[in-house]
């Protein structure tokens, strides 16, 4: 996986919209100081007295972004938080972007909103964070739902990284082509899903491709998967060209008892053909949660 792959797959997402999901349905977030660390963008909604369950999101994405047909059909039985990860979004500025940080932040954050315990459900990048919010703080998350993502980042290749930073370089010289989008404007639902979609794509940074490509090599949990001795569930996009499914399988097969769940499409697929990810995502969490209720 590229992270260009990964920010043309975002595009395409975004051109494409998943019309049956307006986002006039979506929960209002807010700002939410993290001590010690900054500021994120955080979105709680749902029943309090429900389970809970983190989603974490893609790069190149919000949280909005990546899980906004997802959220308004998990929140009749669960309270649903995301948030905007570093560099993303209306996430924490910081000097490094590493997915360890990312993890600590999805902590920081369910302390900040009293929330001692947690299913932590990633997609793509997202996925990554997941792993290490379980590895870094096994107290704190009690499921794992793992999407469109592994158990490492082949952005690792010196040939890949190389040609994420120069790609990156070229989006910095044309940045006034396509500004980063801040401030309200961000929260504005009332126009066509595809004109908000945009204004989340282009909040984030596209000049720090390289950044990110930097940060997603860092991280494999190979080593350490067979220790993982939470309910996981692994969603599988069948038809995926940016991380593909052998390289999803490879979850199931170090994670003890891991449960499969396919999703009949491609990387995007949370976004793109939504339709037919959103029934097989709330069965993984439907059932990560029955297991852990059983424990």
């Amino acid at each position: 996986m590229s992270v260009r792959d990964v920010y043309a797959s975002a595009l395409r997402a975004v051109r494409h919209v998943a019309a049956p999901y307006p986002v006039g349905d979506l929960p209002t977030g807010r700002a939410l100081e993290l001590p010690g660390r900054g500021t994120t963008f955080v979105v709680d909604d749902g029943p309090r007295d429900a389970p809970v369950v983190f989603l974490m999101h893609s790069v190149l994405t919000t949280g909005l972004l990546c899980w906004y047909p997802t959220i308004p059909e998990l929140t009749d039985r669960y309270r649903v938080i995301t948030m905007d990860q570093r560099w993303h979004g209306r996430g924490i500025r910081s000097d490094v972007f590493d997915l360890t940080d990312c993890a600590d932040d999805v902590i920081a954050v369910a302390d900040q909103l009293g929330v001692p315990t947690f299913t932590a459900a990633g997609f793509s990048m997202g996925g990554g964070i997941a792993q290490l919010a379980w590895q870094r703080h096994p107290d704190r998350v009690r499921g794992l739902v793992l999407c469109s993502t592994g158990p490492y980042f082949s952005t690792r290749d010196p040939d890949n990284l190389a040609s994420a930073h120069r790609t990156g370089r070229r989006l910095q010289a044309a940045r006034r082509l396509i500004p980063r989008v801040t401030g309200p404007g961000l929260d504005d639902t009332s126009g066509h899903t595809s004109v908000w979609a945009l204004r989340q794509f282009f909040s984030t940074s596209l000049a720090e491709l390289g950044t990110f490509g930097d940060g997603l090599g860092r991280f494999d949990s190979r080593d350490w998967l067979a220790e993982i001795d939470v309910p996981t569930a692994v969603v599988v996009s069948v038809h995926d060209r940016v991380v593909e499914p052998a390289r999803q399988e490879l979850l199931l097969d170090g994670i003890p008892g891991a449960r499969r769940f396919d999703v009949q499409g491609g990387h995007a697929c949370c976004v793109i053909g939504a339709e037919r990810f959103v029934g097989p995502f709330g069965d993984a969490v439907d059932h990560v949660t029955a297991q852990v209720t059983v424990v």
